[in-house]
């Protein structure tokens, strides 16, 4: 999934780390000829790629970014009551990250990351929605769930 850089700065030992809108750290090395970041040599060049896409493999296996806290909840659905809006494909906005948490049942977690995705979720496991990720749900018979959304703080 591409995600604008808004920031760079240089880890512990001197290599330049993109911060993504969606929260995660990239490192984004010069290392012909496996990575031709020739911008990330000088300060024109990382400042031209501010604001630019690159994409995030983390948010491509769903791995959740540190730091998040909780914005809302949505009340509890079971299979009569789950909107029609969840059931086909939707995404959260920029900057907001969705967590599925199922009470109770089972629930089909279908995504596109790019290729489609798909999990069968229970109480033992969560479905983590990374910010713009086209995705929809299903009920698997008698389920109890709830969506919980996050953002990072400020």
């Amino acid at each position: 999934m591409d995600r604008k850089i808004l920031g760079l700065h240089k880890d512990g030992e001197g290599d330049w780390v993109a911060e993504l809108e969606c929260f995660h750290d990239q490192h984004v090395r010069h290392n012909p000829p496996f990575f031709n970041r020739s911008w990330t040599t000088t300060d024109k060049g990382r400042e031209s790629m501010l604001g630019q896409p690159i994409e995030c493999g983390r948010c491509l296996q769903l791995e959740w970014p540190e730091g998040l806290e909780s914005l809302r909840c949505t009340p509890r659905f079971d299979e009569n009551s789950i909107p029609r809006g969840l059931q086909k494909d939707h995404s959260t906005k920029a900057g907001v990250w969705g967590l599925i948490h199922v009470v109770s049942g089972q629930l089909r977690y279908v995504c596109q990351t790019p290729v489609e995705r798909e999990m069968l979720l229970d109480a033992d496991s969560k479905g983590i929605i990374p910010p713009g990720l086209l995705h929809y749900i299903e009920a698997q018979g008698d389920v109890c769930f709830y969506v919980e959304f996050f953002t990072r703080p400020g």
